[in-house]
């Protein structure tokens, strides 16, 4: 079993309630096949770089998840049938990319930032 990320943009024209659901669904789609999920992340309304289908922003999210080679075959027809998904990108990990990823679930890099931010504000 190898560790896989996925991002997907979902339609803005969605509510939260809805999104979340979608989102339940691929979640849904990965455990059924039994793969272990790691993470999902909910990233909110973003802005998109260029229009995708004449919208300028899209629900982003995040599932982190170890799975066989053969589910993301699955996992992306799923994608290309919701109609809310706009774009998607699935991508196997290194060693490296996880644990980076766990060190960020942490929260080690905010506090890296924080700790910069206080030595900022200290007066000369």
């Amino acid at each position: 079993m190898k560790n896989y990320e996925t991002v997907f943009i979902l339609n803005p024209v969605l509510s939260v309630d809805q999104a979340k659901d979608t989102v339940d669904k691929f979640v849904k789609v990965l455990t059924d096949a039994k793969a272990d999920v790691i993470n999902v992340e909910q990233w909110g309304l973003k802005k998109l770089a260029y229009p995708i289908q004449k919208k300028s922003t899209g629900f982003y999210n995040l599932i982190e998840f170890t799975a066989d080679t053969q589910l993301i075959n699955t996992l992306e027809t799923e994608y290309r049938r919701d109609e809310s998904v706009m774009r998607f990108l699935t991508t196997a990990l290194d060693k490296h990319a996880v644990t980076y990823n766990a060190r960020r679930r942490k929260g080690e890099f905010k506090k890296n930032k924080e700790k910069r931010a206080a030595k900022e504000e200290l007066p000369a």
